[in-house]
């Protein structure tokens, strides 16, 4: 068997190694579930099978000790050396391929159950959706608010709650489902989702925008214009650069993209059943539902609702909301 479990490790490692470097696509949902998968049956064999073994084989080490000690009692050695309880706790011990395997399955467990039913970390990587959230920041995202749904194939099992407006979501990227997105949803199915001149509008009623004081961002050590958007009773801010057009340069031929018409002034969209339009609060630096489409139901990952750590700025630590 240690042979079998240093070839199932190699195997574990070189995958991330190779997803670390870039020559394969990683899938860690994929891989944590493999990973529970293949602890749990070590975990099942040590209880029913392996320990057992140990113990039956300890329990006639110490039988073999004793009836040898009763015999040299009986021919008048009145004191037997040697003491078998340093062997037999050398063969109760678990082997390195039980430690590694059996031995790390609940923890692997937990962290299954927690990641993919209840909540899950993720790290912004980019602007998009500054200045409610910004690079470096360490999110948790709710994994039940919007339905319990089964790992990796991502299938809805028990319904929650719909996706709402204002709402900050993460997704799977529709071009590319192996990544993950996070937006703001701005338009449910069956809503007219219009941006125009760099004034949202849903549904023929403007939302809402108050000027606010410039926004700094130290990253591109720019100043760009804050402003502060009503959505559904949600209050959030976002940026404007004037610098860049009103028009959406280089939409994708996505799916539905004849429910969208795009014009110098921006692009206009009616949401399809079982879709969402998304949005960065960085309008003019988001790539966003405005150039590749609409985010399918099947595609939803969770809410994200806390920064629970930022390395460079502790003081983002709490909720956005």
């Amino acid at each position: 068997m240690s042979a079998i479990t240093a070839v199932v490790l190699a195997a574990f490692v070189g995958y991330a190694g190779a997803w670390y470097t870039g020559a394969v696509e990683g899938n860690f949902a994929l891989l944590l579930l493999l990973a529970t998968l293949v602890t749990g049956v070590y975990w099942v064999a040590e209880k029913l099978v392996f320990l057992p073994r140990r113990r039956a084989e300890a329990q006639r080490m110490l039988d073999e000790h004793n009836t040898r000690k009763e015999a040299l009692l009986k021919q008048g050695f009145s004191q037997v050396e040697g003491d078998v309880e340093p062997a037999r706790q050398k063969l109760l011990m678990q082997p390195w391929w039980l430690d590694w395997t059996a031995g790390l399955f609940p923890v692997i467990l937990a962290v299954f159950v927690l990641r993919s039913f209840l909540f899950e970390p993720f790290k912004i990587p980019s602007g998009s959706m500054i200045p409610t959230l910004r690079v470096g920041d360490l999110i948790l995202v709710n994994k039940f608010h919007y339905g319990v749904r089964l790992p990796v194939i991502n299938t809805k099992i028990i319904s929650n709650h719909e996706p709402q407006r204002g709402d900050v979501m993460v997704f799977r990227y529709p071009p590319q489902p192996s990544l993950d997105y996070i937006k703001r949803v701005i338009g449910v199915p069956g809503d007219e989702v219009a941006y125009l001149n760099k004034q949202l509008t849903v549904n023929g009623k403007p939302v809402p925008k108050l000027a606010q004081p410039e926004f700094f961002d130290g990253d591109s050590m720019r100043y760009a214009k804050a402003f502060q958007e009503q959505l559904d009773g949600r209050t959030y801010s976002t940026l404007n650069d004037d610098d860049r057009p009103a028009f959406v340069p280089g939409a994708s031929d996505f799916k539905y993209r004849d429910q969208c018409n795009y014009t110098v002034e921006g692009v206009v969209c009616k949401v399809p059943q079982g879709h969402y339009f998304m949005m960065g609060d960085n309008r003019d630096n988001s790539l966003d539902s405005r150039y590749w489409g609409f985010v399918p139901e099947a595609n939803i990952v969770g809410r994200a609702f806390f920064v629970w750590m930022n390395f460079g700025d502790l003081g983002r630590i709490g909720s956005f909301e």
